[in-house]
């Protein structure tokens, strides 16, 4: 051990110092002088990324028992050992960007862990015991090799951020519907075909992103109105043209210029559901024999059936509306509408269908 981190790591357990920072100290192995003696009790929170570690010390628990957070983020650790588990107090676990090819049951046993993070690894499984961590918020295992999600995560009651991006997923265990807590879900770049046709169904969840999942052609009913990502990086130059493409009679449809400006804080537009509803609906009416040209297999059922019978007119150019319409393409927590779900506030309403060139802002009521 050169003199300078030896220097650190005593001065650290001489001041009972609760924070440890090891970064870039190119360690091969865990260093014995933070483990030797009694320890170091008073350290909560130990920072050791892009070093060179193959593993765990097996007394890490019994030598660092008030351990709150251990980032362990770029190194080549290619096993947890099963101590893990006596880092009871533990409640923050960076082990993103190794080698680890099996995660090992004994992580359920951290009851107080609210974050872990697995990304970058090699892990073709999960065990099932993560779904005893009641405790966890945040879940990212995205850039790995796994086909399923273990069905038990929907005991992660307090579960919040789940990410699952870039690994070989085929499909969602339908047991996810009913995470209560779960406000965001990242499964970009997998092998999707389908989602739960429950998901979103609890109005926590507002973002899902499912790009990259050239396989999956609908989303769930209850995804309507939610921030969510399509197929596709979602990045355009200046000279592509966004398309829809019906793949019954290989026929493409040109959305509407106003999809450039969806996120935009300056230029409203209403949904991309609602816009591309519009855009179909201007396209065969144009045709001869009208929306009878368009197949009943071409679009999920119940959005077949509202372009025949639209919600509504806009009062102000009597465009047909579709959907329920927000002026901005933002979580539902975050528009005029959220107070209805809130109880809050009163409003009435009249139907604008929230174009650029039609944009009405609901009436508050004094």
């Amino acid at each position: 051990m050169n003199t300078d981190l030896w220097k650190t790591i005593s001065i650290a357990k001489q001041e009972k110092h609760k924070n440890l920072y090891l970064n870039y100290k190119n360690l091969r192995k865990f260093p014995h002088e933070l483990l030797k003696d009694g320890g170091a009790r008073h350290l909560e929170h130990l920072y050791m990324k892009m070093n060179s570690l193959t593993t765990l010390p097996e007394n890490l628990g019994q030598k660092l028992p008030n351990l709150t957070e251990l980032y362990l983020h770029s190194n080549n650790i290619e096993v947890i050992p099963e101590a893990i588990s006596t880092l009871v107090k533990l409640q923050s676990l960076d082990l993103s960007n190794n080698a680890l090819a099996i995660l090992c049951p004994e992580i359920g046993q951290l009851k107080s862990l609210r974050h872990l993070r697995l990304a970058n690894n090699q892990l073709k499984f999960l065990p099932s015991e993560i779904g005893d961590l009641k405790e966890l918020q945040t879940l990212d295992v995205s850039a790995n090799c796994l086909t399923a999600l273990p069905e038990r995560l929907h005991l992660c009651f307090s579960l919040q951020y789940l990410a699952a991006d870039r690994n070989q997923l085929k499909d969602l265990p339908r047991q996810l519907c009913i995470l209560p807590n779960l406000k965001e879900l990242s499964v970009t770049s997998n092998n999707l075909k389908c989602l739960p046709q429950d998901l979103g169904r609890y109005p926590e969840l507002q973002y899902v992103y499912v790009d990259n999942n050239i396989q999956l052609y609908g989303l769930p009913s209850y995804l309507y109105n939610k921030v969510i990502g399509h197929s596709g990086c979602g990045s355009l130059t200046q000279d592509e043209e966004v398309k829809l493409s019906f793949s019954h009679r290989q026929m493409t449809i040109t959305l509407p210029d106003e999809i450039l400006g969806i996120g935009t804080e300056n230029d409203p537009v209403p949904t991309l559901q609602e816009m591309v509803m519009r855009t179909i609906y201007s396209f065969f009416r144009i045709s001869e024999k009208g929306l009878d040209l368009l197949s009943p297999i071409s679009l999920p059922r119940n959005l077949y059936k509202l372009l025949f019978y639209p919600l509504g007119h806009c009062h102000h150019c009597g465009k047909p509306m579709f959907t329920i319409v927000y002026p901005k393409c933002y979580p539902l927590m975050e528009t005029p509408m959220a107070a209805l779900y809130n109880g809050r506030t009163k409003m009435s309403f009249v139907a604008y269908c929230c174009s650029v060139k039609c944009l009405q802002l609901f009436d508050l009521l004094r």
